[in-house]
C-alpha cells in the first residue's frame, strides 16, 4: 500500500521560506531544550541536588507540552498563528530565565514545566499549520523539515549543555535558550500573517487532559518510589486512567483525536498507536549522558552528543525518506529498526567498557534512530489523509498532541525502568534498554494494522 501518494520537492517547498522558517524555528528551540538538560543535569544534581527527582525533569516538560499541544486548537481560534506563537516563544523564554536562576530542583522543576508550555504551543502550532499553510503535496516534506530540526538540536543542544556543564556554567545554557526565543519572536509578525481563525473556537478536552496527565502523574510518581506494592499500585492507577481516557475520548465531543479514530474498522487507530510506539523511545535519550558519563566515563559533552546519536539517526533518515513513494515497506521496518538498536545496545552495556565498546554505541544508536525516521514523515502524512472531509485540522493538530504525550509517557516508563535497575547504572540501563525494545517491538504489530 502507498501511504505517500503525491509529494512534492524540497525547491517547491523553498517557496514558502518564510512560513516554512517559523513553524521549523519553533519546534528548534524546544528540542534544543530536550538535549540541553539530557547533557548538562548530570552536573546540575551536583550544584542543587535532587538525583531522585532527575527523571522528572524530563516528565515535567514534556506534561506541559502534552496540555499545550491540547490548546493549540483554542490558541488559534483566538488569536490566530501570529499571537498564539508569540505566546509560545514568551512562555518559553520565561521558563528558560526560571530555570537559569534555580536554586533547588523543585525550582528548576518549575522552569522546565514552563518551558514545556511554551514548546509545545510551538510544536502543536507548526504541526497544525502545515495542515492549512501548505499544499497537501508538501505535506511530507513540512513534516519532514519540522522533525529534522531535532537533528539540528542534535548538534546545538549537546553542544550548549554539554560545553557549558563542563567549564562550569550550565545556567548560561539556559539563558542563551532565552535569548534565542526572544530572537525569534521579532519575526513573527514579518514572516506570518494573522491568518484566518475558525468561526468557532473547539472546546477544550478538559477531562481527557485531566485524565492522561494524571495517568503520567501516576507512573511517574511509581518511578521514584522503593515499596514495590506501592509503586504497582500507581502504575494500575497510570493504566486505568489511560483506559478512562480513551472511554471518555469515544464519548465526548471535546476530543484530542478525531472521531474517526474510534470507529469500528478505522486505520487511524493504528497508524497513532504506532507514531506513539516510535516517539516513546525518544525518552531514552534523557538518561544516556548519565550512562556515558558514569558508565562509559566520558565528559559532558561527549556524552551529550552520544545522547543525541538516536534523533540524530532519526532526523537524517527521515530527510531522505520523505522522499520515497512506497513507503509500506518503510512503515514495517521503523519499529523493527529501533527495537534491534536498543537490544543490541544493552547487550554492550557493562562495568568499566573499553574506550572501543563505547564507541560502538554511536552506530548503534544511529540505527536505532533511523527506524523512527524511515516511518514517522509517512505516517504524519497517513493521519491526515485518512481522516474524513472535517477533521483534517484537528487529525494534524492531533500528531504533535500524539508525540508529545507518547513521549511524556515515555519519560515516565523510563525513570521507572532505571529506578528498578537500584544503584547499578549498568544494571539500570539494561531495563531501561531491553525493556524500551520490547516496547518497540509491540509496534510491528500495530504498523502491519496501519498500512
Amino acid at each position: 500500500m502507498n501511504i505517500g501518494q503525491d509529494v512534492g520537492s524540497w525547491r517547491e517547498l523553498g517557496r514558502h521560506t518564510s512560513t516554512a522558517s517559523v513553524l521549523a524555528g519553533g519546534v528548534l528551540v524546544g528540542a534544543i531544550t530536550i538535549y540541553v538538560a539530557a547533557s548538562l543535569l548530570p552536573t546540575a544534581i551536583e550544584d542543587i541536588g535532587g538525583r531522585s527527582l532527575y527523571a522528572w525533569t524530563m516528565t515535567a516538560f514534556l506534561v506541559a507540552q502534552v496540555v499545550a499541544t491540547m490548546l493549540v486548537g483554542q490558541a488559534l481560534s483566538r488569536f490566530g498563528g501570529k499571537s498564539s506563537y508569540l505566546a509560545g516563544f514568551g512562555a518559553f523564554a520565561a521558563g528558560s530565565v526560571v530555570c537559569a536562576a534555580s536554586p533547588s530542583m523543585p525550582v528548576l522543576l518549575l522552569g522546565r514545566g514552563t518551558q514545556g508550555l511554551g514548546a509545545g504551543l510551538l510544536t502543536g502550532l507548526g504541526f497544525a499549520l502545515i495542515h492549512s499553510a501548505l499544499p497537501p503535496r508538501l505535506w511530507s516534506r513540512g513534516s519532514a523539515l519540522i522533525s529534522a530540526m531535532f537533528g539540528v538540536g542534535n548538534f546545538v543542544g549537546p553542544a550548549l549543555g554539554g560545553f557549558s556543564a563542563q567549564f562550569g556554567s550550565w545556567r548560561s545554557a539556559f539563558v542563551v535558550l532565552a535569548v534565542a526565543a526572544a530572537a525569534l519572536a521579532v519575526f513573527v509578525p514579518r514572516a506570518l500573517p494573522d491568518g484566518e481563525r475558525p468561526a468557532q473556537a473547539p472546546p477544550v478536552p478538559v477531562v481527557s487532559l485531566t485524565l492522561i496527565v494524571g495517568a503520567a502523574g501516576a507512573v511517574s510518581v511509581a518511578g521514584i518510589l522503593s515499596d514495590v506494592l506501592a509503586m504497582a499500585a500507581l502504575i494500575a492507577l497510570g493504566l486505568a486512567l489511560v483506559g478512562a481516557f480513551l472511554v471518555t475520548e469515544n464519548r465526548s465531543a471535546a476530543s484530542v483525536l478525531p472521531a474517526s479514530v474510534y470507529r469500528r474498522g478505522s486505520r487511524s487507530r493504528w497508524i497513532y498507536l504506532t507514531i506513539m510506539v516510535l516517539a516513546s523511545g525518544v525518552a531514552v535519550e534523557t538518561f544516556l549522558p548519565l550512562f556515558g558519563q558514569r558508565s562509559g566515563g566520558l565528559p559532558p559533552a561527549a556524552a551529550g552528543f552520544f545522547a543525541a546519536a538516536l534523533s540524530l539517526g532519526w532526523s537524517v533518515s527521515q530527510l531522505v525518506s520523505a522522499s520515497a513513494g512506497r513507503t509500506r515497506r518503510l512503515v514495517l521496518a521503523g519499529p523493527a529498526c529501533l527495537a534491534i538498536g536498543f537490544a543490541a545496545l544493552g547487550l554492550l552495556q557493562t562495568e568499566q567498557p573499553p574506550l572501543p565498546v563505547v564507541l560502538a554505541w554511536l552506530p548503534v544508536l544511529i540505527f536505532g534512530g533511523m527506524g523512527i525516521g524511515i516511518a514517522m514523515p509517512h505516517l504524519s502524512v497517513a493521519a491526515m489523509t485518512s481522516a474524513p472531509d472535517g477533521e483534517g485540522g484537528q487529525a494534524a493538530a492531533a500528531i504533535a498532541t500524539v508525540l508529545t504525550m507518547s513521549t511524556a509517557f515515555g519519560a515516565a516508563v523510563a525513570g521507572l525502568l532505571v529506578n528498578l535497575g537500584g544503584a547499578s547504572v549498568v544494571t539500570s540501563a539494561r531495563w531501561l534498554l531491553f525493556g524500551f525494545a520490547a516496547i518497540s517491538a509491540l509496534g510491528l504489530l500495530t504498523a502491519r494494522r496501519a498500512v
